[in-house]
């Protein structure tokens, strides 16, 4: 039986550890360790609600047989560092991947990867290391997402669509048929994206168009 940690104890890490408990394996794969979050005092106030314990920090932790990890951080690029450490100490990262998500034979999934209940998948899906499926999500047939993509709540990503590495899309957004979403690019909540998303831009709106921050 391996032994799972969840990287960072914050909101996000509490909704992982619950969505953890009606993964595929968890019970006959492994179970739940705890946590651990360079914020010793993360769990304040929630005492009594039931968590496993907070164990160690990041920056301290050093991985033990039997150990395994999935990291809970929103931000891709905090992730990236934080799974890069964590890796270079041998640590091992498993997917989640919630019993309510089906997923067909063709559909290729990385490591580390997160896929919340609910979120539906085509056929010849690729998704690469590391990233984070949140509930509701579509993933339309053919679609290729690169490592340590964020893909939020009830977001579409219609046919064909291609999104780099470290790309964030907000909940409620569509990215319609075979466009490019790259590498860095950021997408607002509730965007209708129709056209190529230059790597590092961000974009918002109906149609979506780039924000530049002055």
């Amino acid at each position: 039986m391996k032994h799972l940690i969840i990287i960072g104890a914050g909101g996000m890490g509490r909704q992982i550890y619950y969505d953890a408990t009606l993964s595929k394996g968890y019970g006959s794969e492994w179970d739940i360790k705890g946590f651990i979050d360079d914020n010793l005092h993360a769990f304040d106030g929630f005492e009594g609600e039931g968590y496993p314990p907070l164990i160690g920090t990041i920056k301290d932790y050093q991985p033990v047989a039997d150990d395994v990890f999935t990291c809970s951080m929103g931000e891709v690029l905090t992730k990236h560092k934080v799974c890069d450490l964590i890796e270079s100490r041998g640590g091992e990262f498993i997917n989640l991947i919630h019993n309510k998500v089906v997923l067909h034979p063709s559909v290729k999934i990385g490591k580390g990867v997160i896929i919340s209940y609910d979120a539906g998948f085509g056929v010849d899906v690729t998704v690469g290391d590391f990233c984070l499926i949140q509930n509701g999500a579509i993933i339309g047939h053919d679609v290729k997402i690169g490592n340590y993509s964020r893909i939020d709540c009830r977001v579409i990503l219609i046919g064909g669509v291609i999104i780099g590495n470290d790309v964030t899309i907000h909940t409620n957004s569509i990215v319609s048929h075979n466009v490019v979403v790259g590498d860095g690019a950021k997408v607002g909540a509730m965007s209708f994206v129709i056209r190529k998303v230059k790597p590092g831009t961000t974009v918002q709106g109906n149609p979506a168009k780039r924000i530049i921050y002055e």
